[in-house]
């Protein structure tokens, strides 16, 4: 599709990219737990110490969607691998194919870094979007379960001795 095209995401970006953020969050209706800040995009995205990644999908030169992803790594595999933390794509521009061209290109990258595995988490009642992964091939990895610590939490057990 000639009218697509993927860029990697640039400082100036930022502004953007938290937008794209804040739209994901109210699409699965997590909005509320959107703290990040500009100045926080610019620092994990584009930092010195930067620890992600993002490309910004342009449809006839508008951003219409975006994905943001990370390197992980694999005990059992001793290998990296990359991680989508989100992908978005504007509702009126669902159904082109343009989320299945960010998913094969962030493969590609994948395999260019020579990650062992690309990996992601869905919520599970976002149908579209399961019914979409597992049509691309994505394996559903049901015996898993996803463990977080965050906030208060955090704060208490990172205090104990």
């Amino acid at each position: 599709m000639s009218d697509f095209e993927i860029v990697p995401a640039t400082e100036k970006d930022c502004g953007l990219i938290l937008e794209f953020i804040r739209k994901l969050a109210q699409y699965e209706k997590l909005l509320h737990e959107v703290v990040g800040t500009e100045a926080d995009v610019k620092r994990e995205l584009f930092g010195e110490d930067a620890v992600a990644h993002c490309v910004i999908g342009y449809h006839e030169g508008k951003p219409v969607a975006f994905a943001l992803y990370f390197f992980n790594f694999s005990t059992f595999m001793t290998r990296k691998g990359l991680y989508l933390e989100d992908i978005f794509v504007e509702p009126e521009y669902r159904g082109r194919g343009f989320g299945k061209q960010l998913m094969r290109y962030l493969a590609r990258v994948a395999k260019e870094k020579g990650c062992a595995r690309f990996e992601w988490v869905v919520l599970e009642w976002n149908t579209p979007a399961i019914g979409f992964y597992e049509k691309i091939g994505a394996k559903l990895m049901t015996d898993w379960r996803l463990c977080r610590l965050t906030g208060q939490a955090l704060t208490d057990f990172a205090g104990e001795q």
